[in-house]
């Protein structure tokens, strides 16, 4: 089956040994790869080859990984169902008809499909989470600081982070404990030494004995009937293995997705300021006036979902909009963030269904973009926060559709949830 996982198919060699030799890992499209295009699945940086490697793509290699090319991704990481690329939409190779999720959609794909041992994606609210939710692989997104951004083509600084896919919650560990660590060329990473455990592929021990595990109530009510089916038939199995509940509440869950949009959107506008036809991207093609070249560039090298996204964060940054969006949304940022420590304060970690829905089917969102948006309604609050969190399968609908469960951490508490999540 032709499923259109990769945007460019190579091989990087890693070094001859190393805890990841023999693998494969792929990697997500917006992650710099010396010599090898990095097209962001837009036009715009169709022809763009990077003249260094990612701090990500460093550690692969020094870990003595192969990578066998860069993956589909929705353009810019901008989407949920990875329909947006400029080289064609990726097909869900386990439910065909259906969406692999987004945006990361290319690397959960390939894994799910067989084609690659693990791969590496970017989480700005969910684009590692949902994929792995919509392939039935695992998908973590790491505490923000955790892995170095460097070489990462920027969506929404504040709320990205790079994470591993894998087709087990060990092997994601496996792939965590490779990546993270601390970068110079990366003000924001911390060193997790500081912070306890740091050999997460030790924790998938699936021990959960004793575990208390808090469920916000604002994440289950909220998803379809199938999803919330499997979300209670995994949280049986966790409390047969000696694991307890209680439900709590994030009362400011119900304003995350729009403090979540405002905030990415703005920070894309300023980020995709620089391809201008200039510095990056297509040539507008000067005629002695610039402006119209830069309209000209940005015109044919975007696509509709990033030109939706630019205009709205450009007008939620002008004069006179400033305090009335992006200052509200930071402070229910803030809102979200107290909520979540004030809720793991009473649990080791928090557990919803990852998405309140089932993989859609192509197509099905495209003209509805407040749909894919609302989607998110489960993991853009974690991107708020800055906490780490980890999608793995819960089972499947009647109809055979994968199911994700998300487990949600404090800050560096990545041991926790990887022994959450292996229980299952």
């Amino acid at each position: 089956m032709s499923y259109n996982g990769y945007i460019t198919e190579t091989r990087i060699d890693g070094s001859d040994d190393g805890p990841l030799a023999g693998r494969s890992i792929a990697v997500k499209d917006n992650i710099s790869t010396e010599g090898v295009p990095t097209t962001c699945g837009s036009a715009m940086l169709e022809s763009y080859v990077p003249p260094f490697d990612a701090t990500v793509v460093e550690r692969l290699k020094q870990a003595g990984a192969t990578i066998p090319g860069k993956t589909n991704m929705d353009e810019f990481g901008m989407g949920t169902t990875t329909e947006t690329s400029a080289f064609g939409a990726t097909e869900n190779p386990v439910a065909q008809g259906h969406v692999p999720g987004g945006s990361s959609g290319g690397s959960a794909a390939v894994v799910a499909a067989g084609d690659a041992d693990m791969a590496l994606g970017t989480d700005t609210g969910g684009s590692v989470r949902c994929p792995a939710a919509f392939c039935g692989v695992v998908g973590l997104k790491p505490t923000y600081g955790l892995v170095s951004r460097y070489g990462l083509v920027a969506y929404a600084n504040s709320l990205e982070q790079i994470g591993p896919i894998a087709p087990s919650v060990e092997e994601a560990a496996e792939l965590l404990d490779v990546i993270a660590g601390p970068d110079e060329r990366d003000a924001t990473t911390r060193d997790a030494t500081e912070h306890g455990e740091t050999a997460y592929a030790a924790a998938a021990d699936g021990d959960v004995d004793g575990m208390d595990i808090g469920i916000p109530t604002e994440l289950v009510e909220g998803a379809d009937k199938a999803v919330r089916e499997q979300f209670w038939r995994a949280i049986d199995e966790l409390e047969a293995e000696g694991a307890s509940y209680h439900e709590v509440s994030l009362p400011s869950v119900e304003h995350a997705v729009e403090a979540y949009y405002v905030i990415a959107m703005s920070e894309a506008s300023s980020n995709l300021a620089r391809f201008d036809g200039v510095r990056y991207g297509v040539s507008g093609g000067y005629d002695g006036n610039w402006n119209e070249t830069f309209a000209t560039a940005r015109e044919e090298g975007f696509g509709p979902e990033v030109k939706r996204r630019v205009l709205l964060g450009t007008y939620a940054l002008s004069a006179g909009y400033h305090d009335k969006y992006y200052k509200k949304a930071q402070d229910a940022r803030a809102w979200v963030k107290q909520d979540f420590d004030e809720a793991l304060e009473e649990a080791d970690v928090l557990a919803s269904p990852t998405m309140p829905v089932p993989p859609f089917e192509r197509g099905e969102s495209l003209d509805d973009p407040l749909k894919m948006y609302l989607a998110d309604a489960n993991t853009t609050p974690v991107n708020l926060a800055n906490l780490p969190a980890i999608s793995v399968p819960a089972g499947e609908t009647d109809d055979g559709l994968p199911v994700g469960m998300q487990f949600v951490g404090p800050a560096f508490g990545e041991t926790d949830i990887i022994r959450a999540g292996s229980a299952l």
